[in-house]
């Protein structure tokens, strides 16, 4: 089978001829129905985050969808046919084992989620990761809640669901994107306002701000406008390193926190808030064959919203 790889650093992915993977003990092969793609793998092509990746070429996709094609010795809680995601984790398939962009792909069974019924396949995808993410950083690490005033800063794949899920819970939400053509999009959604920058917003008294863009510059900027003890959560990662007033910071105790990610629970109330179409992912769909040109088009910053490969 055909399979998108990552080689070198600087170089595009490579469609490589590999062979198909087998369901070895505790392991499941999962037929993949769609798989997104996300600015992490715009990361590892360019260098950001190559240091992730065990060995290469590797097949990068780490927002999987599908189907049980195959159980290995020792499987109990999936059968062939089961509908399944893969959340997304460093220890999972397209960081530390061959991803998604390909047919089938071999995963720990402790890593994959049942998918009910009435969620479409490129949903799916987008939510292993980019929903997973804006949940576990507005509700767990930003404490987003009924009445929270939130900043959102970077509207693109994760910045949009994550204001979908502060507006799900009851939060205020005022959103900060460059790229104006999102706009339009922000203003559908039901947020309160719409800037091309958070500093905007200084005079809202923000409780929390978070940064889902991550350019040394969007932190420091929340870290100006986030009401004193409010708190500036840390998602994106456009650029390794930043600079922050440390004297607002201190003064102002503004709590600054990272986020990664998030944990089982967070992947059940994120399927669930999609199941009930509370959080529905902006999807642009690609064939398999165009996964290499969707990382260009990321790289470029021509998409709004999630670019998800399907393979039907």
């Amino acid at each position: 089978m055909k399979a998108w790889q990552f080689t070198e650093v600087g170089e595009p992915l490579s469609h490589n001829e590999i062979p198909e993977p087998e369901a070895g003990p505790g392991e499941i092969v999962i037929e993949v129905r769609a798989a997104g793609l996300c600015h992490s793998d715009v990361g590892f092509l360019d260098g950001t985050l190559t240091a992730l990746l065990p060995f290469r070429p590797i097949t990068l996709g780490h927002e999987i969808a599908g189907v049980v094609a195959a159980t290995g010795p020792g499987v109990t809680r999936f059968a062939v046919g089961d509908r399944v995601a893969v959340p997304a984790a460093i220890e999972g398939p397209g960081t530390s084992s061959n991803g998604g962009f390909q047919p089938k792909v071999a995963v720990r069974e402790n890593l994959v989620l049942p998918l009910p019924d009435g969620i479409a396949w490129d949903q799916a995808a987008a939510a292993t990761d980019a929903g997973l993410t804006s949940y576990h950083a507005m509700v767990v690490q930003g404490g987003v809640a009924s009445g929270t005033k939130v900043g959102v800063i970077g509207f693109g794949g994760l910045g949009s669901l994550g204001a979908q899920v502060a507006l799900a819970v009851g939060a205020e939400v005022y959103v900060a994107e460059k790229n104006e053509k999102a706009h339009a999009f922000a203003r559908e959604l039901g947020v309160a306002d719409v800037a091309t920058d958070i500093s905007a917003f200084a005079d809202e008294k923000l409780d929390v701000v978070v940064d889902f863009a991550g350019f040394g510059t969007t932190t420091a900027a929340a870290v100006e406008t986030v009401r004193r003890d409010g708190r500036v959560v840390q998602v994106g990662l456009g650029v390794g390193e930043g600079t922050i007033n440390l004297q607002t910071l201190t003064l102002n105790q503004v709590v600054l926190i990272g986020s990664q990610a998030g944990t089982a629970e967070d992947r059940r109330a994120v399927l669930g808030l999609v199941a009930a179409g509370r959080v529905t992912s902006r999807v642009t769909r690609i064939g398999f064959d165009d996964i290499a040109d969707g990382i260009g088009r990321l790289e470029r910053g021509e998409v709004i919203g999630r670019l998800v490969g399907v393979n039907e």
